[in-house]
């Protein structure tokens, strides 16, 4: 799929390089979800230790599944460049 063509289908390696990238995705929105419930819970009131913890293992969580995907990326060979 070009950069460009926004109606096409994504093809088996566009498809192949976002399952790939899934695992990754899905901890940035998890920390990008407790982001914003920090964010809420401060405009009520003061912020608990807990809260705080929540954005760190969840930052934490981004930081593993980022190593996770470079060595997956480096270990095979990328799907775009197999198609």
């Amino acid at each position: 799929m070009s950069d460009h063509d926004f109606y096409a289908e994504p093809t088996a390696a566009d498809l192949a390089a976002i399952e790939i990238e899934e695992p990754l995705i899905n901890a940035e929105l998890v920390w990008l979800d407790t982001e914003i419930t920090l964010l809420n819970t401060a405009e009520r009131g003061p912020v608990s230790e807990l809260d705080v913890r929540r954005v760190r293992r969840a930052e934490r969580a981004v930081i593993r599944e980022t190593f996770a995907l470079v060595a997956r990326l480096t270990r095979s060979p990328s799907p775009r460049r197999a198609a």
